[in-house]
């Protein structure tokens, strides 16, 4: 599900989940997915919550990793945060629903209205929406996606006005989609990587501080990088999640960003 709306506000907190040991084994990872260099993935984990603290200025909350949920740190799929409202999702994989709960009371101690999806028909993961920041009155469209990645995973906003998107037929695709059902004209990059287009604009509320664009860094996608370099109007915060995105990790899943005044 595409959705477009308001989202593009200043942002004062930020939410992640740790690593939990049982995502090392591919088999407690769940069916199909490579055991993982627990090492490698807590450091890029710590270095994610590092920038968003320190870089971005942003209040961090990390839930402890639990490791009954292995895929527990991809909590960008277990809510859709707007303003001060936060409708907590129904993945679509049953193994996954209880992640919801520890992400639910973190953000019901930060003053958050939380919604809930009342029919048990429905599922939705959160980083198959994307808020664009122009449609009024929280319009949703739906954004078809031809592929198995979630619609994050395929394109995001690189700026206030500028969608990103991968190059290849999904992610343009989408891409197409979205500016026909939008009335708002909206700039578009084409990068090499669908990953790299999965990225999360963000401002701060620091006075005189531009906003943020943090992305998958070079290491990573390096083939990306020469056209994130067009986007001058954001500052380049650039992190790695190669070994995360093993067990389906894209940098939209591992963190929740809000805006609030209340404090933990």
């Amino acid at each position: 599900m595409g959705t477009t709306g308001e989202g593009l506000g200043r942002c004062s907190h930020a939410l992640i989940r740790g690593v939990p040991e049982s995502l090392a084994s591919g088999e407690g990872a769940g069916a199909g997915l490579p055991a993982l260099d627990l090492a490698k993935a807590q450091r890029e984990h710590g270095v994610l919550g590092g920038k968003l603290r320190q870089r971005l200025g942003l209040q961090l909350l990390e839930l402890p990793p639990e490791e009954s949920l292995p895929l527990g740190p991809l909590l960008g799929d277990t809510a859709v945060i707007q303003g001060d409202t936060a409708l907590i999702t129904r993945p679509w994989s049953p193994a996954r629903r209880p992640e919801v709960d520890g992400v639910r009371k973190a953000l019901q101690d930060l003053g958050l209205r939380i919604v809930e999806m009342e029919d048990e028909n429905a599922t939705l993961d959160g980083t198959d929406v994307l808020f664009t920041g122009e449609a009024e009155d929280f319009a949703v469209s739906t954004v078809p996606v031809g592929s198995p990645s979630h619609l994050r995973g395929l394109c995001g906003m690189g700026g206030p006005r500028t969608v990103v998107a991968g190059s290849s037929e999904a992610a343009q695709k989408a891409v197409r989609a979205m500016a026909v059902l939008t009335d708002h004209p909206y700039a578009s990059l084409t990068l090499p990587d669908d990953a790299a287009a999965d990225c999360l604009f963000l401002r701060p509320g620091l006075p005189g501080v531009p906003p943020f664009l943090l992305h998958r860094g070079g290491g990573d996608l390096p083939n990306s990088q020469e056209a994130l370099q067009k986007l001058s109007d954001v500052t380049l915060v650039p992190v790695s999640c190669s070994e995360l995105e093993k067990a389906g990790a894209g940098l939209s899943s591992l963190c929740l960003v809000l805006s609030t005044r209340h404090h933990s």
